[in-house]
């Protein structure tokens, strides 16, 4: 064992600071889509900030088309503002597209 690694094992370890929360209660949301679940299309609303989990915050979120909340890590959220897209009906883009759905 050199020097080194016994200076490096002696050391207190490095404590980090979680981030700030990037939404607060009231904010509304977008749902970034994923494989792993189905979400409704549109727009949520964050109704708490639950404590840090798996190395990042979560949020409780919920929206007018489903009947429960959903929790959902920080990176799966991205901000809704008055100049995001609107979200697209997907079965109207589908029938747009190729006229049938």
């Amino acid at each position: 064992m050199t020097t080194a690694d016994m200076l490096l094992r002696a050391s207190p370890p490095v404590k980090r600071s979680p981030a700030p929360a990037a939404f607060k209660v009231g904010d509304r949301v977008f749902l970034r889509p994923s494989f792993q679940y189905a979400s409704a299309a549109g727009v949520y609303r964050v109704t708490a900030v639950l404590p840090w989990s798996e190395g990042q915050l979560h949020y409780r979120i919920h929206s007018d088309e489903e009947r429960h909340e959903r929790v959902a890590p920080q990176d799966s959220l991205e901000p809704a503002t008055a100049s995001s897209p609107p979200v697209v009906n997907r079965v109207a883009l589908i029938r747009k597209t190729f006229g049938r759905a």
